[in-house]
Formats: structure tokens, C-alpha cells, sequence
């Protein structure tokens, strides 16, 4: 008779921190946002840093790839009994699908 012991860990909870860069002294100072692209199936492009005053209908351009901002999403926690930012997320379209989605509400509306 065969027996397997497995031991179990407590999994490690490891804070990965990304630090962006400020281009220069006195501009907006990039952040990290969580990028999901959100067409059918999400997709998770990663963590990125862009300046701070994003907003929906802006294009970024993410590994030669255009997107449009669909949404911005800014999380926070409570913790000690003040709200702490905890993830700022941006969801994206590629271009194209962005300006059919647009089209196609728009002939909805005219329906």
C-alpha cells in the first residue's frame, strides 16, 4: 500500500510594487493602472503606467496596439478608518471595435 503525504504552506503573500517614473518636474506624474481589455473574452493586458488625467475616449497605445478608453475605475479601502486607494483600473477597446460599438448605438437610436 502506497501513501502520499503533502504538506501544506501557507500560501506567501507577495506585494509586487511598480514604480513609474516622472518625465519631468512639474508634469503629471504617471501611475500604475490594471489594463483589461473587455471585449469578449477579457483579456488582461497588464499592469501600465499612464499620467493620472485619463479619461474615457482617450486612445492609448499598448505593445503597437491602439485602444480607447472604455472606463476608469478608481478602488479604495477602508483601512484604520480612512479610505485608501487600493487599484486604479482602465478598460479597453481596440479602436476599431470602440467606433463600431459607437456606430451600431447610434443606429439603435435611430431605429
Amino acid at each position: 500500500m502506497a501513501s502520499y503525504f503533502t504538506t501544506l504552506h501557507k500560501p506567501q503573500m507577495m506585494m509586487l510594487q511598480i514604480v513609474c517614473r516622472k518625465k519631468e518636474k512639474g508634469r503629471d506624474q504617471n501611475y500604475p493602472y490594471k489594463v483589461i481589455e473587455i471585449t469578449p473574452p477579457p483579456r488582461n493586458l497588464g499592469v501600465r503606467c499612464f499620467p493620472s488625467n485619463l479619461q474615457c475616449g482617450d486612445g492609448v497605445t499598448i505593445e503597437g496596439q491602439n485602444y480607447t478608453i472604455s472606463a476608469v475605475t478608481h478602488r479604495y479601502q477602508l483601512r484604520k478608518g480612512k479610505y485608501e486607494p487600493s487599484e486604479k483600473r482602465l478598460d479597453v477597446l481596440s479602436t476599431g471595435r470602440y467606433i463600431l460599438n459607437l456606430y451600431l448605438e447610434n443606429l439603435l437610436e435611430q431605429s
